[in-house]
């Protein structure tokens, strides 16, 4: 038999054939539907329900199918922040209730239960849904029942869903809320990270931060005066070890959604530039983003790659919102440093505008009466991890570590472990100019704290006490003897 010897330009071509010949053995082509009703769903599939801030795996390439959504309703107390307890009514037992993750074409069956235990009617209004309320008006289920509809998937996008019985506003403002998912027939592109995150505002009969179970307020709700706006329904949702992740060189896809009732949100994370947003979570994409608007009952998807590592911190750029009211959060970055991108700090020199003008840090004589003396060491404790949540944590960090080159960390610090009398001196009067804390050099500004005795003492004694501090108790005796210097 004659050898068949390929030249250079007749094995490309072969080699070429080859390849189209198998691939296209390989792959299933794609059907197109001139309209999303005509895509067919058969073949059945329960669906993966997530609590946030996690999301369902990506449906990829699957087909459309016939979608179980299996979801129940719970009326149950937890805690907005520390020693404020509140009932919240759930879809799922989470708030935001469950992420459902669906595609263009998928025929969803959804069974609502509501718990027997509840003390109220619900039912549940999708703004992916085409028809009559969302699904509201076949989905009124009262405690101990379950009713099941169904809906085709024909638009793709993120949308919301949420409680829609009277009095529609209290439902949803005692945390009935949560994100829908349509992927697009080819589904989405793939990332690295992929999160649920969705702001609420809530309204309580006590003040922000008065201890103990908070009813609901419909007088403010309608006034529209919020006492906490949070993500995933409590303060301090995603802070510290409930922080979401990702690693240097990492995509990240944020799915946020608004559930109000009241306000906007003017979402932002500190240090990083949205790289894609999808608009209102539909199919605009905008690019090179710094804040993102999601209106009330609303959402959209944020992507950004992560070039350098440390915390970044997720706002409602409303920024009293997040510093005061709890819509904050953090993502927390591991890896290798990138100087082209961001150096640090390179050098600190002095600025002395006006001549050299001293100037003295804002002070105020006002002191707040402290709503509920602690009597135990527990109270002291979970009063101080309050007041340190709304008024060191922005610059001293969840865990104390402090920001570098900035702020100095109060976690096993010996320059605060020294003296206790100067700490309580520079929560009292602030403290300016230069110091070393665990051998690094701090020269920033900490202003005075409107604080009362038992405040100081129990903000104190939580610092002393936690992060491998020397466990020290500090009683508003003590800062009392200092403020009278």
């Amino acid at each position: 038999m004659k050898q068949i010897i390929f030249a250079p330009k007749m094995l490309v071509m072969a080699t070429i054939l080859f390849g189209l010949f198998t691939s296209c053995k390989n792959e299933i082509p794609e059907k197109k539907y001139a309209s999303s009703m005509d895509i067919p769903a058969t073949v059945e599939m329960v669906a993966t329900l997530t609590s946030p801030p996690n999301v369902p795996p990506p449906t990829g390439k699957r087909l459309a199918k016939k979608l179980i959504v299996d979801m129940e309703i719970l009326e149950q107390e937890g805690e907005m922040t520390n020693g404020v307890k509140y009932v919240y009514w759930t879809f799922g037992g989470t708030v935001p209730g469950s992420f459902i993750r669906t595609k263009v074409g998928d025929e969803v069956e959804f069974h609502l239960k509501n718990h027997p235990d509840n003390k109220l009617p619900h039912n549940i209004d999708l703004h992916a849904v085409t028809g009559p309320g969302g699904g509201a008006e076949s989905s009124f289920v009262a405690p101990g029942h379950e009713k099941v509809f169904s809906f085709k998937v024909l638009n793709p996008g993120l949308y919301v869903y949420h409680c829609a019985t009277a009095p529609v506003g209290m439902h949803i403002a005692n945390g009935m809320y949560g994100l829908i998912l349509v992927e697009p027939e080819e589904g989405l592109p793939d990332v690295d990270k992929e999160y649920y995150i969705m702001q609420g505002d809530f309204y309580t009969k006590g003040a922000n931060g008065e201890r103990g179970l908070q009813p609901f307020d419909m007088q403010k709700a309608v006034d529209e005066k919020a006492d906490y706006v949070v993500f995933n329904g409590k303060v301090g949702a995603l802070t510290g070890d409930n922080a979401i992740t990702a690693n240097v060189g990492e995509t990240v896809r944020l799915y946020l959604g608004n559930g109000g009732p009241n306000l906007v949100s003017s979402f932002h994370v500190i240090g990083e530039i949205f790289d894609k947003v999808h608009v209102e979570g539909g199919s605009i994409i905008n690019e090179n983003v710094q804040t993102t608007l999601i209106p009330a009952g609303g959402a959209a998807i944020v992507e950004f790659k992560v070039e350098v590592p440390g915390t970044f911190i997720l706002v409602d750029h409303s920024i009293f919102r997040a510093f005061n009211k709890g819509a904050l959060g953090m993502l927390k970055v591991q890896g290798d440093e990138n100087e082209a991108v961001y150096s640090g700090e390179l050098r600190d020199d002095i600025y002395l505008p006006e001549g050299g003008g001293i100037q003295k840090m804002p002070v105020t004589g006002e002191i707040p009466e402290s709503e509920i003396p602690a009597k135990s060491m527990a109270e002291r404790m979970e009063f101080g991890k309050q007041t340190y949540m709304q008024t060191c944590f922005a610059c001293h960090q969840a865990e104390g570590q402090g920001i570098p080159n900035a702020f100095p960390p109060l976690a096993k610090s010996d320059y605060l472990n020294a003296d206790v009398n100067r700490a309580i001196d520079i929560v009292l009067h602030g403290k300016t100019g230069e110091i070393t804390v665990n051998g690094e050099k701090y020269n920033s500004v900490m202003t005075a704290q409107t604080l009362s005795d038992d405040e100081v003492a129990n903000v104190l004694t939580y610092v002393y006490n936690s992060w491998g501090n020397k466990k020290t108790e500090v009683t508003p005796a003590m800062v009392k003897k200092v403020r009278n210097k």
